[in-house]
């Protein structure tokens, strides 16, 4: 497994939120979860539309690290197991939809290659 040699930068909490929620994938499974509340993985996997198995099982492991997301498995044949926000992760679902909001002021919109997986902010 891949281990980086010096430790992270991150002197301003600018920059740490930006490592926990920002990125292309983070920030659209926090707003899927937010939208959807509790998924198992292959629900999850088919609400973020293109991603691989391998960068979304890398994404939510960060975010469960990072305690954004909760990961709740159930001791059943065959295993389950579910996906939702924990309380800081519902914290940060204010924060994605004022940057969506802005973006929605200076972003054009192109209707025909609008994401399946995006939803609009307005509706959480």
């Amino acid at each position: 497994m891949y281990q980086r040699k010096l430790k992270k930068d991150i002197r301003c909490p600018l920059e740490y939120g930006l490592e926990i929620f920002g990125g292309k994938w983070n920030s659209r499974i926090i707003c899927v979860l937010a939208s959807k509340n509790i998924l198992r993985y292959s629900e999850l996997r088919k609400e973020m539309g293109n991603i691989t198995d391998a960068v979304l099982a890398a994404a939510l492991k960060d975010l469960i690290t990072n305690d954004i997301v909760s990961r709740k498995s159930y001791d059943e044949i065959p295993p389950r197991v579910e996906y939702s926000l924990s309380e800081k992760g519902l914290s940060v679902v204010p924060i994605l939809q004022s940057i969506c909001k802005w973006a929605g002021i200076f972003y054009k919109e192109d209707l025909e290659n609008t994401m399946v997986h995006c939803q609009k902010c307005d509706h959480y």
